[in-house]
């Protein structure tokens, strides 16, 4: 990184900006401009100090975090990294990242212990994942609608759709997983990087915008045409053949993954199961999780899109497989449902 990022650091309580604002201090690449202590000290501050990044608690008096996030983005679109307690805020955390916040930082309910500081390297990767962010990829994303259904065959090269993506990935996954139609003729499995205790909340949320079934993956559950399973926080998901059927395998193993769930094992496991019959596709994120899966996946024959520049909140995950020359196509958010229907249906025979 060659600047300093300017933080505004946002919560009621005076004991927590003062944690957060020690817990910063340890990186040179962050300055702590300005402190608020509600929504509205927030978006005054804003205003007079230009920060680049904001932390955002959600649960405060008067306005809130969620109202804040909504003013900001009306006014102006800027990163907002959520901090807050997850048993309080599931429901506040994923409306506020409907509304264009990009991340979420855990924060322990035992405030006034050293648990606090466990969350500080978390935060200052996220934070400077923040600070490059694409201003124009993080405003609100409501869901697009249905790619419009015309009589094809489904696909006789591929087997499965999986996907990896992290920071920008709700909003993302929202703009793409309702576009697919009901007669979809493939299974869909989904690594996206959340704290534990939302990608079931989640998954219910994006299966109310789908038309196919969308729900958190379960130990043994059945791998599906039309069905999207997203790995629960904090465990693996793999696919496993069993007799005449595939099925989920959810294992906290192997334990030197930087991710739980990690896009790698379930990228890996795929290409081990179905072979070239693998469609991988890497959506925005930060780090290089999913570059060696996409490895895998090319290495056994299959296919591998990767997120453009353009359209990435962050664009870590997919730079990663496309510097590594693993990527079949790079395709705009906006033009990879069209994409991935086109290969499900066979319409896309590139496979260098």
């Amino acid at each position: 990184m060659d600047r300093i990022l300017r933080v505004l650091v946002v919560d009621d309580s005076a004991y927590v900006r003062k944690v957060i604002k020690q817990m910063l201090s340890r990186s040179p690449f962050i300055e702590v401009v300005g402190t608020a202590r509600d929504g509205e000290e927030a978006l005054t501050l804003v205003q007079s100090l230009h920060p680049d990044v904001v932390t955002l608690d959600l649960i405060m008096p008067g306005m809130g975090g969620l109202g804040f996030v909504k003013e900001q983005m009306s006014r102006l679109p800027m990163p907002i990294v959520l901090v807050s307690i997850a048993s309080e805020t599931s429901q506040l955390v994923l409306d506020a990242l409907d509304s264009g916040a990009i991340d979420f930082v855990q924060k322990p309910s035992a405030l006034a212990t050293e648990k606090v500081f466990e969350m500080s390297d978390d935060l200052i990767e996220k934070i400077k994942a923040a600070g490059s962010v694409q201003l124009a990829a993080i405003k609100a994303t409501p869901a697009k609608s249905t790619v419009k259904s015309r009589p094809r065959s489904k696909s006789m090269s591929l087997d499965i759709i999986v996907i990896g993506i992290s920071t920008g990935g709700p909003q993302a996954l929202k703009q793409l997983v309702p576009r697919f139609p009901r007669d979809f003729p493939l299974p869909v499995a989904i690594v996206l990087h959340m704290p534990v205790g939302y990608t079931e909340l989640y998954a219910k949320r994006l299966n109310e915008l789908s038309e196919l079934e969308v729900c958190e993956a379960q130990e043994g559950d059945e791998v599906l045409n039309g069905r999207v399973l997203i790995a629960p926080a904090g465990r693996h998901l793999t696919v496993v053949r069993t007799n005449s059927k595939v099925v989920t395998h959810l294992d906290a193993r192997p334990f030197d993954t930087l991710h739980r769930p990690s896009v790698d094992v379930l990228f890996r496991s795929a290409a081990d199961t179905f072979g070239s019959g693998v469609l991988g596709v890497i959506m925005t994120g930060m780090g290089e999780d999913g570059r060696d899966g996409s490895s895998w996946i090319k290495s056994k024959g299959g296919i591998v899109f990767a997120e453009a520049e353009e359209s990435c909140v962050v664009f870590g995950m997919p730079r990663a497989v496309i510097e590594a020359g693993l990527v079949n196509r790079a395709i705009p958010l906006e033009e990879m449902a069209e994409a991935i229907l086109e290969a499900a249906y066979g319409e896309s025979p590139d496979r260098r």
